[in-house]
């Protein structure tokens, strides 16, 4: 199971870095969605849970093309990611960093993760994201 969670890491960054190559900010992938409460998120906005914000795991947003060490820097503050499950989707902007999800892991503010399923669920999986 180690093996497997290395490898979709790995994955992962080659698809982030082939992007980068081609001057492309765009990443995907498949994982969880939780929800979570928005506050301060650590490039600078202070969101609420009305308002349809996403923090992506810390593999994704550290990795993202032109990541430097202040995270208010990183590109992939304020662009759009849409998540699909079972049919429904969403589109959200991201605002922060999840230092606790799985490297593909996302977490949606309550009334973003409404619209995929109901909050009380706590936890989808298999939801596809792509950052645009």
């Amino acid at each position: 199971m180690f093996s497997s969670k290395i490898s979709l890491v790995h994955n992962m960054l080659l698809v982030v870095a082939s992007l980068a190559a081609f001057g492309l900010a765009q990443a995907s992938g498949t994982g969880e969605a939780t929800v979570f409460e928005p506050e301060l998120g650590v490039c600078g906005h202070i969101n609420n849970a009305q308002d349809f914000v996403v923090r992506v795991s810390a593999d994704v947003f550290d990795t993202f093309p032109g990541a430097t060490a202040n995270p208010k820097d990183n590109p992939i503050c304020n662009k759009q990611l849409d998540a699909t499950s079972e049919g429904k989707s969403v589109t959200v902007t991201i605002t922060d960093r999840c230092e606790g999800c799985p490297p593909t892991g996302i977490d949606l503010s309550p009334v973003a993760f409404n619209e995929l399923s109901e909050p009380s669920v706590g936890k989808l999986s298999g939801v596809a994201w792509t950052i645009f």
